[in-house]
């Protein structure tokens, strides 16, 4: 069965973050060697999560695994991703559609965090 991977972020309205949340779509194909790997942005960006769906399927998904590139467990994960794939349900009848857990409280994310303290530290001559 053909898998795909969508990336769901928030999306902004400023382009380089955006462009931020393609990089890591490219990362995360590269290390897990998804064969379809889309990114699509919940708000003020395109493309939407019904036409990262729609992209998944016009490159040949019958399933695909969501996973909400976000923090934290809010409205948007508890409430408006599981309503877009309702929506998407609609369109698409026969497709598997799961979503992944959110980023949230992860020790690799601490790690980040510790390793972006250590930066600023430098940065500033502190350390």
């Amino acid at each position: 069965m053909n898998t795909a991977l969508l990336i769901m972020a928030h999306g902004s309205r400023i382009p380089e973050a955006n462009d931020a949340a393609r990089e890591i779509a490219r990362m995360v194909q590269t290390i897990t060697e998804f064969p379809i790997v889309e990114v699509a942005f919940r708000e003020l960006h395109e493309p939407g999560i019904q036409r990262g769906i729609d992209a998944c399927v016009a490159r040949g998904a019958q399933r695909i695994l969501m996973v909400p590139y976000f923090l934290f467990m809010g409205a948007h994960v508890l409430h408006d991703l599981p309503e877009e794939i309702f929506e998407a349900k609609k369109r698409h009848p026969d497709l598997i559609m799961e979503m992944g857990r959110h980023l949230g409280v992860h020790p690799k994310l601490a790690e980040v965090v510790a390793e972006r303290v250590e930066e600023a530290l430098a940065e500033k001559g502190w350390n």
